[in-house]
C-alpha cells in the first residue's frame, strides 16, 4: 500500500542525488523518481539504473523557478515549458533539497553572467559559494593533472626538438664547409636561421606552460582550503537548517494543539490556580492535542476554546449562558451525565442467559490466485464467474447487517436523551460505530440465496431482537428489522452496487436506514457510505470508507452532516477520520463530532459560531467556540487471536452459532458456510455450487410460470451466483417473481421512500415452531 521511505539525499562529488515524487497524471498521482542535480541542471530517471542510458527529463536551474507549496511539496518552472512538482517524504528532507536548488540556481545565475561578460575567457578568482566546494576542488585537480600530463608530452617534445635541432645543425655545419655557389649558401643560411627560431620558440611554450602550471599549483593550495572552509560551513548550515525545520514542525503543531485545547487546559495561568488534580491530566492532553490536530482542512471549520464565562458553572452564568445561546438548563444537565458516563456496554446489559461461545476454527492456510479462477473464465459472462469460498469469511450478507447492532447501547442512551439533539449526537455515533468491524474484514461475505433470513435475537440478554431476510436476488437486496424494549426501532433496505476499477473495487450500499423512538416519536433516516477494497490483484487487500453522511431527523428539521476522510498515503491527518456538525432546522450548530470510524468518536458543545477564516484554496471556515470534548463511542478490542478467526468481534464469533428453533432458511443452517467454518473449503465450495445450481432451477420454474400466468414467450434466463461482479446489468432484465415471507413493499409516510417493511409474524411462528410456510432452499 505504501511507498518505501525515500532515503535522504546526500551531495556526491558536483551532484546532489535522492530520491522525491513527481507528479505524473490523476491517474498515477505521485510516483517515486531519482533526481540528480548537477552543473546548474536538475534531471530525473525512473531508478538509478537509467542514469546511464535514459534520462526522463531535465530543467536548467538558471531560469527556473523554485516555490514552496507546504511542508513538503515544492515546484520547479522554468517559465511554462517545463514544470515539476515534486514532494520530499519529510519536512526536513524537502528543505535539504530547497537549499541544495537554491544555491545551484545562484551558482548557474553567476556562471552565465560571467560568460555573458568574459567571453570565452575563464574566471581567474576561485567561486565564494560554498555550494559545490568538493566539486571545485575535484576539478581544478583533474585539471591539474590533465595539464602536467600535457606538459610532460611538451617536455618529450622539446627532447626531441632540441635532439633533431642540434643534429640539423651539425648537418648544417658541416654542409656550410662544403664550398658551393653562391646561392646554396644563403639557402643554407636560411634554414639555419629558421632551425634556430624553431627551437627558440619551442623552448618558450616549453618555459611558458611550465609557469602556468607552477601558477595553478599554487593556487590549488590556496583553493583547497578555502574551499575545504565552505565545506564545513556548508555541512553546519545544513544542520542548523534541519534542527531549524524540526523546531518549526514541532511548534506549528504545538500552536494547532493549543488553539482547540479548552481554556482550563491552554491557560497556564487557570492551571497555576486549579487543583492539584488538574496538573496529572498530561496524557489526556497530549491525547486531544492529537486528536484535534486532525480535524481542520477537511472539516471545513475550525474548533477553538470557548470564553472563559462558559466554562463557569454557577446559577447566574447558567442562566446567563441560557438567554445568550438559546440552550434549556435541562439539555446542559443532559450534556453532562451523558457525556461523562464511563460506563463500558457490558456494564449496561444484564447477565448473559447462555454463554456464548468465544472462538471458531483458524482459518486455514489456502493460497488461491485471482488468475486460476479467471484463467478458465475466458469467454464467459463476468456476471457468470462462480466464487470460491477462498474469497469468502464464514458469515452471509444478512448476518453482516446484524452486525451493525454492535454498539446498540448508543441507540439505548440516545432513547434516554431528553434533548433531540443530543440524541442526534448518539444516532450520528452509531451511524460510525457501524464501520469499525470492517476495518480488517477483507473476506467477502456470502451473498444470500432468496428467501434466507437470520435471526439475531438478544431480548433477555441485550433487550433487543432482530431478523433480516434476503427479499430480492435479482437486484440482490435485504430487508432489516430489530425493535428494542427500551424505546427505539432500526429498519433498513440494502443493496449493493460495485464498480471494479483495476486496482481496487468500489461497493456503493443503495439504500437507507431508518431508526424511530418510541418516547420522542423523533424519527432519523440515513444512508451508507462507499466501501474501498484496494489491491485486489497484487498486493495486500486493505479497506476504507469514504464519502458524506446526513443523519436527518425528520420530526424537527435537524440535522447531523458526517464527513468520511478517504484515506492518503501522502496526507498528514489522522487516518479513516471522521468529522461533523449537528444543527438545528434553522441551520445553527450545536454541537461538533469527530473522531475516526474504526476507534472512537467525541462531540463538544458549540457556544458560539462565526465565520472569517479561510481555508485552503482561499475557501471560507466556520469558527466554533467549543466546550471540552466529551466521549461518545469508543470500539471495543477483538477478542484474542482474532487474526486467525477472519478479524471477527466478539459479536461475530456469536453470529454462526447453532441455535434451537430458528428457522429453517436461516443461515445458520446454511451447509456451506457451515463447512467452510470448519475448515473444510473443498467440500463448502461443492455445497455452494450445489446451492447456486438449486437456486437458478428454481429461477427458471418461477420465471416459466410467471410468463405462463402472463401468456408470454418463455425466457431461458439464468440466477447469478455468488459472483465476482454483483452490478451487471444482466440482473435487471428480469426481475424475482418473489414475494417476501416477512416484509412487505411500503411506502414510509414520513420519508416517502418504498421499502421492505417488517409485517410481523416470524417471532409467534418461532414460538409455536411453525415454520410450514418457509421454502426449501438448502
Amino acid at each position: 500500500m505504501s511507498e518505501p521511505k525515500a532515503p535522504t539525499p546526500t551531495p556526491a562529488g558536483d551532484t546532489y542525488k535522492g530520491w522525491l515524487f513527481k507528479w505524473t497524471n490523476y491517474i498515477k498521482g505521485y510516483q517515486r523518481r531519482w533526481f540528480v542535480l548537477s552543473n546548474g541542471l536538475l534531471s530525473y530517471y525512473r531508478t538509478q539504473a537509467e542514469m546511464g542510458h535514459t534520462c526522463r527529463g531535465t530543467i536548467n536551474l538558471a531560469t527556473a523557478n523554485i516555490a514552496v507549496e507546504d511542508s513538503c511539496n515544492f515546484v520547479i518552472s522554468n517559465g511554462g515549458a517545463q514544470t515539476y512538482h515534486l514532494k520530499a517524504s519529510s519536512e526536513v528532507e524537502r528543505q535539504r533539497w530547497i537549499t541544495a536548488l537554491e544555491l545551484a540556481k545562484a551558482k548557474a545565475v553567476r556562471n552565465q553572467a560571467e560568460s555573458d561578460d568574459s567571453g570565452d575567457e575563464c574566471p581567474t578568482s576561485p567561486p565564494t559559494s560554498g555550494q559545490g566546494g568538493g566539486a571545485r576542488n575535484s576539478e581544478v585537480q583533474s585539471t591539474l593533472r590533465t595539464l602536467g600530463s600535457k606538459v610532460e608530452d611538451l617536455s618529450t617534445c622539446n627532447d626531441l626538438i632540441a635532439k633533431h635541432g642540434s643534429a640539423l645543425q651539425r648537418s648544417l655545419s658541416e654542409l656550410e664547409g662544403v664550398r658551393l655557389g653562391g646561392d646554396t649558401d644563403g639557402k643554407i643560411r636560411q634554414v639555419t636561421e629558421r632551425a634556430t627560431l624553431f627551437r627558440i620558440t619551442s623552448n618558450a611554450m616549453i618555459n611558458a606552460c611550465r609557469d602556468f602550471l607552477a601558477l595553478a599549483q599554487a593556487h590549488s593550495k590556496r583553493w583547497q582550503k578555502a574551499l575545504h572552509s565552505e565545506r564545513d560551513q556548508r555541512i553546519r548550515l545544513e544542520e542548523t537548517l534541519e534542527q531549524l525545520a524540526k523546531q518549526h514542525n514541532h511548534l506549528e503543531r504545538a500552536f494547532r494543539g493549543a488553539t482547540v485545547l479548552p481554556l482550563s487546559q491552554s491557560n497556564p495561568a487557570l492551571d497555576s490556580k486549579s487543583s492539584g488534580s488538574a496538573k496529572g491530566d498530561a496524557s489526556d492532553e497530549d491525547d486531544e492535542n492529537e486528536f484535534f490536530d486532525a480535524m481542520e482542512d477537511p472539516a471545513g471549520f475550525i474548533t477553538v476554546p470557548a470564553d472563559p464565562k462558559y466554562h463557569r458553572r454557577s446559577g447566574s452564568n447558567i442562566s446567563g449562558l441560557s438567554a445568550e445561546t438559546g440552550i434549556d438548563d435541562q439539555s446542559l444537565c443532559d450534556e453532562q451525565s451523558l457525556g461523562s458516563n464511563p460506563e463500558s456496554p457490558q456494564s449496561l446489559e444484564v447477565e448473559p442467559v447462555r454463554k456464548r461461545r468465544t472462538k471458531i476454527p483458524d482459518k486455514p492456510n489456502y493460497s488461491l490466485n485471482l488468475w486460476s479462477i479467471m484463467k478458465n473464465c475466458i469467454g464467459k459472462e463476468l456476471s457468470k464467474i462462480p466464487m470460491p469460498v477462498n474469497f469468502n469469511e464464514p458469515i452471509s450478507m444478512l448476518q453482516r447487517l446484524s452486525e451493525d447492532l454492535e454498539y446498540y447501547e448508543l441507540l439505548d442512551k440516545a432513547a434516554k436523551c431528553q434533548s433531540s439533539l443530543e440524541q442526534l449526537c448518539y444516532v450520528a455515533a452509531f451511524t460510525v460505530s457501524s464501520y469499525s468491524t470492517t476495518v480488517h474484514r477483507t473476506g467477502k461475505p456470502f451473498n444470500p440465496l432468496l428467501g434466507e433470513t437470520y435471526e439475531l435475537d438478544r431480548l433477555r440478554e441485550s433487550g433487543y431482537r432482530s431478523l433480516c431476510e434476503q427479499v430480492s436476488h435479482h437486484p440482490p437486496a435485504a430487508a432489516h428489522h430489530a425493535i428494542s424494549e427500551r424505546g427505539w426501532t432500526l429498519r433498513q433496505e440494502i443493496s449493493l452496487a460495485s464498480k471494479f476499477r483495476g486496482k481496487y473495487l468500489s461497493i456503493m450500499p443503495l439504500g437507507s436506514i431508518q431508526c424511530m423512538f418510541e418516547k420522542s416519536n423523533n424519527h432519523y433516516s440515513w444512508k451508507k457510505v462507499t466501501t474501498t477494497v484496494h489491491n485486489i490483484i497484487v498486493g495486500k487487500l486493505w479497506i476504507d470508507q469514504s464519502g458524506e453522511i446526513d443523519v436527518v431527523n425528520h420530526r424537527t428539521g435537524d440535522c447531523c452532516h458526517l464527513k468520511f476522510a478517504p484515506y492518503s498515503y501522502f496526507s498528514r491527518d489522522v487516518a479513516r477520520k471522521v468529522t461533523g456538525v449537528v444543527t438545528d432546522k434553522e441551520g445553527k450548530a450545536h454541537y461538533v463530532l469527530s473522531g475516526t470510524w474504526d476507534e472512537k468518536m467525541e462531540f463538544s458543545r458549540v457556544m458560539q459560531s462565526n465565520k472569517g477564516e479561510n481555508g485552503t484554496e482561499g475557501k471560507q471556515k466556520t469558527v466554533y467556540q467549543t466546550l471540552k470534548a466529551k466521549e461518545l463511542w469508543k470500539k471495543n478490542p477483538l477478542p484474542e487471536g482474532a487474526e486467525t478467526m477472519y478479524y471477527f468481534s466478539s459479536l461475530a464469533l456469536t453470529l454462526n452459532e447453532f441455535e434451537e428453533g430458528v428457522a429453517p432458511t436461516d443461515s445458520r443452517r446454511r451447509p456451506d458456510q457451515q463447512l467452510m467454518e470448519a475448515g473444510r473449503w473443498d467440500e463448502a465450495n461443492a455445497e455452494k455450487q450445489r446451492l447456486e445450481e438449486k437456486q437458478r432451477s428454481v429461477r427458471r420454474e418461477r420465471e416459466r410460470e410467471a410468463q405462463r400466468a402472463a401468456n408470454l414467450p418463455e425466457e431461458g434466463a439464468e440466477g447469478v451466483e455468488d459472483s465476482f461482479i454483483t452490478d451487471s446489468p444482466l440482473k435487471s432484465v428480469h426481475q424475482d417473481n418473489y414475494e417476501a415471507m416477512w416484509f412487505e413493499r411500503t411506502e414510509d409516510v414520513v420519508t416517502g421512500e418504498s421499502m421492505h417493511v417488517y409485517k410481523g409474524g416470524y417471532w409467534e411462528a418461532k414460538d409455536h415452531g411453525n415454520w410450514d410456510m418457509c421454502p426449501d432452499i438448502y
